[in-house]
């Protein structure tokens, strides 16, 4: 059965606003609408995943999702709700970064079915490259008032910002290159739908004007769109101490992913839950009564971060990163620990004081006492490790052991760690220079 998406999408709590005829337009006729992704980097982040999220609705709808990747855009720099210019990438380094981005696209949307609604990827650099600036002030520069885009709120909040910076020409025109996008898109792929966070409305109306001005008077062009994401404590949704949360496995790890949607606040759960996961109405209202009757279990937390990195990263990484996880708070062996690939490891193990020991003193043998004392500062002196030792509290790598033991080159995780624990929280990491 197809799903109604303007309806998915309202008791999801993600769309923000709506051109009149929208929902019509989609109950019509399978559609084609698309997103934008400006290529600043050669990951995706969670910050895209609500276009990202919107798409895949979509295309479970039975309409056709299209992705635009800047190539073209990025060059200049997106105004809406920014504060200064953003810096201009080079060519190479936007093909580098469109690389890396369709890898990631390709797997959360479906691009390979042979179906009509098969997702597609463009870059505006394809079209936009062969735009002479005299051709397009003549052929779109025409077609819009400066008073039009001047009434953007984007465009007033940079004017009137007190910062003094004002707004360069090369950004001012940017909603005149995103609107020619939309109107390509219209031409070429019969494209009747942009969607967006709520800070692209300026630019996507501007989009839709535009396919009016630029075609007959007949031509229909709609905009929606999506709230913009925010913690419940006002902060920056996807922002941590250590930076953006990537889709790349290599710049953020599946554990750390997992670990950021499992600690997020009740209140904030409830709302991801429904906005980043496809479970049914019924489903997510059971686990919002489930999480509100034992808000101990933090049901909801776990759903949705199980979700969300089986979506993202397979269900394969998710049973690692659970795993994981249970190394610093539940039952888990040496074996678990080795299994660990060293991005993960320092993650789980982030914060946890270190110390370097040479290869040769672990490849010869490291008494246990000198381990914990003398060659670590874990602990103060030889009789504190004596001691511990006694008490039976001193583990190597989750496995207890008594005076006597010698930690070797057996020992090492990645051929580089070792992991000291006294008691149940007290860790120490021992890194082979």
């Amino acid at each position: 059965m197809v799903k109604n998406f303007v309806e998915e999408l309202r008791w999801r709590g993600m769309i923000h606003d709506i051109m009149p005829g929208t929902e019509e337009q989609l109950s019509k006729e399978p559609t084609s609408a698309y997103v934008g992704i400006d290529p600043t980097a050669d990951s995706l982040h969670i910050g895209h995943l609500v276009g990202v999220m919107m798409l895949r609705h979509f295309q479970l709808s039975g309409h056709r999702p299209v992705v635009l990747v800047g190539g073209a855009t990025g060059m200049i720099g997106d105004p809406s709700m920014k504060s200064e210019e953003r810096n201009l990438l080079d060519e190479e380094t936007l093909q580098h970064n469109i690389a890396g981005i369709k890898v990631q696209l390709s797997r959360l949307l479906d691009f390979s079915s042979d179906t009509s609604n098969a997702a597609v990827l463009v870059n505006n650099y394809d079209w936009m490259k062969d735009f002479s600036f005299i051709g397009f002030a003549r052929d779109v520069g025409k077609r819009i008032t400066v008073n039009y885009m001047m009434a953007k709120d984007s465009v007033k909040k940079r004017l009137s910002s007190d910062s003094g910076s004002g707004m360069s020409f090369t950004e001012f025109t940017y909603q005149l290159i995103q609107g020619y996008d939309f109107y390509h898109l219209y031409k070429t792929h019969n494209c009747l739908l942009q969607m967006g966070g709520s800070d692209q409305w300026g630019n996507i109306t501007t989009g839709t004007e535009l396919i009016r001005r630029m075609s007959d008077d007949s031509a229909k062009a709609y905009a929606l769109t999506c709230p913009l994401i925010t913690k419940a404590d006002g902060s920056k949704f996807g922002k941590t101490e250590g930076g953006n949360i990537w889709l790349d496995p290599e710049k953020t790890s599946p554990y750390k992913f997992y670990q950021f949607w499992l600690n997020t606040s009740d209140e904030d759960a409830e709302k991801y839950i429904r906005i980043f996961t496809f479970l049914d109405r019924k489903t997510i209202e059971d686990l919002i009564a489930a999480h509100q009757e034992a808000p101990h279990t933090r049901v909801l937390q776990h759903r949705l971060a199980e979700e969300i990195t089986t979506f993202v990263h397979g269900k394969e990484e998710l049973e690692k990163a659970i795993k994981a996880s249970q190394i610093l708070f539940g039952k888990s062996s040496s074996d678990d620990l080795k299994a660990l690939d060293e991005k993960t490891f320092l993650d789980v193990f982030d914060g946890v004081p270190q110390s370097e020991i040479t290869a040769g003193l672990i490849h010869e043998g490291l008494d246990i006492i000198a381990a914990l004392s003398e060659k670590s500062g874990f602990l103060k002196s030889n009789g504190e490790a004596r001691r511990a030792l006694k008490e039976n509290s001193i583990s190597v790598n989750k496995e207890k052991v008594n005076e006597g033991y010698m930690v070797t080159a057996s020992d090492l995780i990645n051929d580089k760690f070792v992991l000291l624990q006294r008691g149940k929280k007290n860790y120490f990491v021992l890194v082979k220079a």
